[in-house]
């Protein structure tokens, strides 16, 4: 069984960038913990939003793309994003999104082995599936500080979990068991609930057949892909070898600077990273300045000049570096 621990982020894709940066860290009040570029291809924003300790777990990232197509939602994707919040939290997400004029439905009920949950469904700019879980777990993650109109005990703490939109789920499901380690929770209407690690909120995968949809196509509103936690290097090139072992495709190891990812497809198409916890967000500034400054990888800092000048302005973050 490979060493897995949990979701470490999700990465999306936008068109936007001032209006990603509006609804993560507005509406949802998650904070910006990191802005750098994509490290593929540098004319493209990465912003990450999580808590307010930037922990594995809590990420959600964007690439904002002006020129992205619109996305198709469907099969071989990460179909929802789901961020956890506590039970309590449940009437004041109901009204916020009211009064912010955010299309929701919900609370409505869903229960997975014997634990109830209350969802409220949503979807971002760019019509990316997110939904709001009330779990009692939720209470133990740190809180994401975001913003001040929302108070901390009621504030989003962590991703929950993905589900994955699948054509048929018999060679996901094995390769999870099987390959990955994850276990078995409980069905609900059809939807098939996993878990790894120790457990419970930010470890949960959910496998939904989609018969009524085509294979998806990324674009805008569509994630790319999800990464899971591994501890370490030694830790991520065992999963690789237990990938490898599966007859799954691996990459070689890449630098994120943030952390090291492996990437290989699971059966049914969805793009699984496989990222370390270390060095973590911290490594290039301080926790309290997380998401002021623009951060680039080594390789492009010769370059920011020239990359500051081709990047969208964001009135709400600097991209210039602090002397």
């Amino acid at each position: 069984m490979t060493p897995l621990l949990g979701i470490h982020h999700v990465s999306a894709i936008a068109r936007d960038p001032e209006r990603s940066v509006a609804f993560y860290a507005g509406t949802l009040g998650l904070r910006l913990v990191k802005q750098t570029v994509n490290f593929d291809d540098r004319s493209t924003y990465h912003f990450y939003f999580g808590d307010a300790h930037a922990t594995p777990g809590s990420l959600m990232t964007i690439f904002p793309m002006p020129r992205a197509r619109q996305g198709v939602p469907g099969t071989g994707q990460v179909g929802v994003t789901a961020f956890a919040i506590t039970p309590a939290a449940v009437p004041f997400w109901s009204e916020r999104l009211r009064t912010l004029g955010v299309a929701h439905d919900g609370p409505q009920s869903r229960t997975f082995g014997g634990h109830t949950e209350q969802v409220i469904a949503l979807r971002d700019p760019d019509g990316l599936y997110l939904e709001l879980v009330a779990h009692a777990g939720a209470a133990s993650r740190p809180g994401s500080g975001g913003s001040s109109e929302i108070p901390s005990p009621l504030a989003i703490r962590g991703l929950h979990g993905v589900t994955l939109w699948l054509d048929r789920r018999e060679r996901t499901e094995q390769m999870m068991v099987d390959t990955l380690g994850f276990r078995f929770v409980a069905e609900h209407d059809g939807v098939r609930r996993f878990e790894a690690g120790a457990g419970g909120v930010s470890t949960f995968v959910d496998l939904h057949v989609r018969a009524d949809l085509a294979y998806g196509k990324n674009g805008a509103g569509t994630a790319h892909h999800v990464a899971f936690r591994v501890a370490n290097a030694a830790d991520e090139a065992a999963v690789g070898e237990a990938l490898l072992g599966a007859g799954r495709r691996v990459t070689e190891m890449k630098d994120r600077k943030y952390f090291q990812s492996i990437y290989s497809r699971e059966p049914g198409g969805v793009l699984f990273e496989y990222a370390t916890d270390q060095p973590g967000l911290t490594v290039d500034e301080t926790l309290p300045e997380l998401g002021q400054v623009l951060q680039l990888p080594t390789h492009f800092e010769p370059l920011r000049s020239e990359i500051v000048v081709h990047l969208p302005p964001v009135a709400a973050i600097r991209t210039e570096r602090v002397a």
